[in-house]
């Protein structure tokens, strides 16, 4: 296992001014991260060569490696024009992962967004031939740089193990895999452990995420199903509440799940992904820390 941070992570800090993405790969190197995973919220590497340069050789000063770029997509909006246009615009975002010499590249297959009542296994059955080529156009395109792409069970749709691995194996290319996200199964209510267990053997890269979980009726405050900003509670599918929290400090069985990783044989990537109330380097550092040891003792 190789432990590392999304810059995700350190998005607080990045928004604010008081970090640059480079000054986070520095502060990452300095508290013992084996690798970075590059996700571009609060700096732009489109058409910015010179960031996409500037990351490659400072993680290769801090002998930090890049282990995954993670961009937002939807190839399911719009018409096929839109489609085409969504599928071009990805395969450019494979060539910045070359550029940055990376060998994953996570992209999203739907909106984050998408409406509720459009997330059946209706509406993914009837959707899934064009999350196919699409996924199968992008993967194909990567091949040929030496890179894997995922997708994640992120965000409502395509989320929870059944739906994964169907698209996954409808897809049937061996550079197409997952980024394992420990704590967003409980976005459409399928207990972690059950959906870790199920997916593991599909994981070219793990997401360490941990929640508090509520049921709605023991939460007086305001929540919104999409609103998931650092320290507010957020819906999911089935009307519980979730608030990020530092990872092994939350109610996920992190713990269970660190084993199953250990007996999978999984010796990959583990970036820890922060989106707590705390702040932001204090919560990602404590995570780090309960990670090593969770690991380290299961």
């Amino acid at each position: 296992m190789k432990l590392g941070v999304s810059t995700y992570s350190l998005l607080n800090a990045i928004n604010s001014g008081e970090m640059t993405v480079l000054d986070a790969l520095q502060w990452m190197a300095d508290h013992g991260a084996e690798h970075v995973e590059i996700v571009p919220f609060g700096f732009q590497m489109v058409g910015n060569d010179p960031l996409i340069d500037a990351i490659r050789e400072k993680a290769a000063a801090l002998n930090l490696t890049i282990s995954n770029y993670a961009i937002l997509a939807d190839l399911l909006k719009g018409d096929e024009a839109e489609f085409e246009q969504e599928v071009q615009r990805l395969l450019r975002e494979v060539d910045i992962a070359h550029r940055l010499g990376v060998k994953l590249m996570r992209h999203d297959v739907s909106a984050f967004r998408r409406p509720f009542e459009q997330n059946s296994i209706v509406h993914f059955e009837r959707e899934l031939p064009r999350m196919v080529t699409g996924c199968r156009r992008i993967a194909d395109y990567a091949a040929q740089f030496g890179i894997t792409t995922t997708l994640e069970n992120h965000g409502f749709y395509v989320n929870g193990s059944d739906r994964v691995i169907r698209l996954i194996e409808a897809v049937d290319r061996p550079n197409f895999r997952l980024t394992l996200d420990t704590g967003n199964f409980w976005c459409i209510d399928e207990d972690p452990v059950v959906g870790v267990h199920r997916t593991v053997s599909y994981a070219a890269m793990v997401h360490l995420k941990d929640f508090y979980r509520r049921k709605a009726n023991a939460y007086a405050g305001e929540s919104q199903m999409f609103k998931c900003d650092s320290g507010t509670w957020f819906k999911t599918s089935g009307g519980s509440l979730l608030r990020g929290a530092i990872v092994g400090d939350g109610d996920i069985d992190l713990w269970e799940i660190m084993g199953i990783l250990k007996r999978s044989g999984y010796e990959g990537y583990v970036s820890i992904e922060f989106e707590g109330l705390e702040e932001c380097k204090k919560g990602t550092l404590l995570g780090l820390e309960n990670a090593r040891r969770m690991w380290e003792a299961v």
